[in-house]
């Protein structure tokens, strides 16, 4: 079996990042920082810094995300989107109304022209999303 997940490239935030997510999918947040791994960054202010996270939430969601270390370049998220996407409106109305905290509406969550549920935004942390709840995410 293949999964296709999205991982998510911070440059400081991914903690405060997958904590927000957390709080606003549910689930279970592993954490692992560069300073559970020695060796892996020589600067020691970089030890608390995020080698690998997952979240996995009750339905199956697995969204990834880590801190990119000094040393390495660091390309903000550009042209992609999170997409949350699925047949229950409350389910997903639920996760638009919590990561729209302190986030840049693109279009209001509302009713598409093909008869879903549509919304896009940016979060706190630069990330954009899209959120499609309807008969054709089926």
């Amino acid at each position: 079996m293949t999964i296709l997940n999205p991982y998510i490239s911070f440059r400081g935030d991914a903690r405060a990042a997958m904590e927000f997510y957390q709080q606003a999918l549910g689930g279970d947040l592993q954490v692992m920082t560069f300073g559970d791994m020695p060796g892996m960054v020589e600067d020691e202010a970089e030890q608390k810094l995020v080698m690998h996270s997952m979240l996995t939430t009750p339905g199956g969601l697995v969204l990834m995300a880590s801190d990119t270390p000094a040393h390495y370049e660091y390309k903000a998220p550009q042209g992609v989107s999170v997409s949350l996407s699925g047949t229950d409106e409350a389910e997903i109305r639920a996760a638009w109304d919590k990561l729209s905290d302190g986030a840049t509406v693109t279009q209001e969550f509302g009713p598409a022209p093909w008869g879903d549920q549509f919304g896009m935004l940016t979060d706190r942390f630069g990330i954009d999303w899209m959120f499609s709840a309807g008969q054709s995410q089926a």
